[in-house]
Parts: structure tokens; sequence; C-alpha cells
């Protein structure tokens, strides 16, 4: 696997994280399939899950990349987040489209629009969405945020927050709609950078059946507990929707603040020790790095 993003996008399936995960490296080129972890005994009636069942497994698409969870049937995927491919050549663009779209549903038709000569929506047989648009980026797959509901209006102030609270982060381009079909002035396409990587936003005004939820969450990588405490108190804004490691937004996006040394403990082949830290780790809000090692050693008590 490539060095470790800051942000990965965190993929809640009920039981088809790892048949999802062969599926999208089949299709997209300098793909792979990285490690796994596997649930335990500790946390079951939380879970649900079988001891050494696979509970995530982490994987690239064009050097992107991602997690996938195999977490139950208590959230299903929305367009509110989709992932934005950009294609070099039509082929590309027909070719992906009708892998993703076999099993699944259009959105958007594959098709000329004004904004594009090839582009297209879908919903995969998972109900994952994906956007696919002629046109090259450097980096190929984007996730794209879409404001709508009690959200519409806000994306611009969400991306001037993002890009506040992350470093290495700007604001590339804002297209604003101009009042003929959306509101004037509201976002009609962005794209930002947060540390370094590439996100896109757009809002609309119509009518939609759904928002962000925690089928979609951006996980982010800490090293110190210092970095752990900045990111929870910068990004967290919903008291009731935290819990191990998992956060809600001002605007209802969900994030995971994760210091990497959580795959370290849980990856120990010790299932004593592991245990530990996961029975830890399920009794936390905000992730304490120093009480997870002493769960590892055997010395935490709560």
């Amino acid at each position: 696997m490539a060095t470790i993003q800051r942000i990965t996008p965190h993929l809640w399936f009920d039981n088809q994280a790892e048949e999802a995960a062969k599926f999208y490296t089949a299709i997209f080129k300098n793909s792979g399939i990285g490690s796994m972890t596997r649930y335990g005994h500790e946390g079951r009636e939380i879970h649900g899950r079988e001891a050494g069942s696979v509970m995530t497994v982490e994987f690239a698409l064009e050097g992107q990349q991602f997690i996938a969870l195999n977490g139950g049937p208590v959230f299903r995927f929305t367009p509110a987040i989709s992932f934005f491919v950009s294609c070099d050549t039509k082929e590309e663009v027909d070719e992906l489209f009708g892998k993703l779209a076999d099993g699944g549903a259009i959105l958007m038709p594959l098709q000329a629009y004004p904004f594009s000569e090839r582009f297209g929506w879908v919903q995969d047989k998972y109900g994952l969405s994906w956007q696919l648009m002629l046109g090259s980026r450097t980096q190929k797959i984007a996730p794209f945020l879409l404001f709508v509901g009690k959200q519409h209006g806000k994306a611009e102030e969400a991306i001037r927050f993002y890009t506040s609270v992350f470093p290495n982060s700007r604001v590339e381009h804002i297209q604003r709609h101009d009042g003929q079909q959306e509101p004037a002035g509201t976002v009609a396409y962005a794209v930002f950078t947060l540390d370094g990587q590439d996100f896109m936003a757009m809002e609309s005004a119509m009518e939609h059946a759904f928002t962000f939820n925690e089928a979609i969450s951006l996980l982010v990588t800490c090293e110190t507990q210092q970095e752990v405490d900045y990111y929870w108190n910068k990004l967290s804004a919903d008291p009731s929707a935290e819990q191990c490691g998992w956060l809600k937004d001002r605007y209802g996006v969900s994030w995971q603040i994760v210091p990497t040394v959580v795959s370290e403990l849980l990856s120990d082949p010790n299932t004593e020790r592991t245990e530990r830290v996961m029975k830890a780790l399920l009794q936390m809000k905000k992730l304490d790095i120093a009480a997870l090692r002493r769960a590892y050693e055997g010395e935490y008590t709560r």
C-alpha cells in the first residue's frame, strides 16, 4: 500500500466489505487490497459479528486509499457523498460507467452535458455513488460532498471551515449558480484540497430524500494525542454522535479521528492483547492513545 493518507474514506457495508473491495480493485487500475482486521469476541453484544469474521479491509483505487467495514445493516450509502472519477478518454468513462452500473442504478445518464462532453452519475450494486467525467486530474478519484436539505446554502461555509482546520489546504475553485435553476450565488461546483488531497462539493435546493450519514465517514489519521485532540475539538459538533473515535461535524458529515497506533495494536497476533484493546476502545468517545497502550499491556481499567 502507498503512504498513508491524512484523510481516508471509510465505507460502511453490511457484510460485503471484502467482496466490494475485490470488485472495485478489479475495475480500477493501480489498485490493490491491503491489510484486513477481524472481529474478536470482545464487543459482540455491540457489533453482533462472529469472532474471526472480517471487520475491515484496506484497499487502494488509482492510488487512493479506502477502508471498508462490515458493520451490519445499520447505515446505507446515499449520494450525499459520492466519488468523482476523472477519466482521460471517452472509452474509459464508458467502460467504468458500464461496470459500475451493472446491478446498480443510473442517477444521471451517460451523455454530453453543458459542463462536460461525457459525464454520468451511477449508484453501484452496493449503493455507493460514482460520478465519471471526461477530464484529466492528478488525483484520479476524489470524495464529492452534496449539500442538500438543511445543509443547502452551507457548502461554501463548510469548504472554508474544512480548509481552515487542515494544514496544506486551499480552495481551488468555486463556480456559482446563476439563478436559473438553483438560487443565485450558491455553489454549483467547487474543488478544494485538505492536507494536499482533492475534494469536491456542490449544493442543491431541490428535494432530496437523503443527506449525510455514517455510511461514509472520513477517517483522519493522527500520529500523536495532540493531533487527535486538535481534530476532535475542531470537528466534533454533536456530543450524541461521539463514540469509538467517531464524530459528526456542524454540517452532519461523519469523521473518525484515529491514531496510527490503533492499527498497530489491533494487528497483534496475541488475541488477549487485541481483545483488551478493543474492550477499552469500545468504552471511549475520543480515543486515548495512552489508555489504549495500557490496555494492550493489561493495565487499563475503567
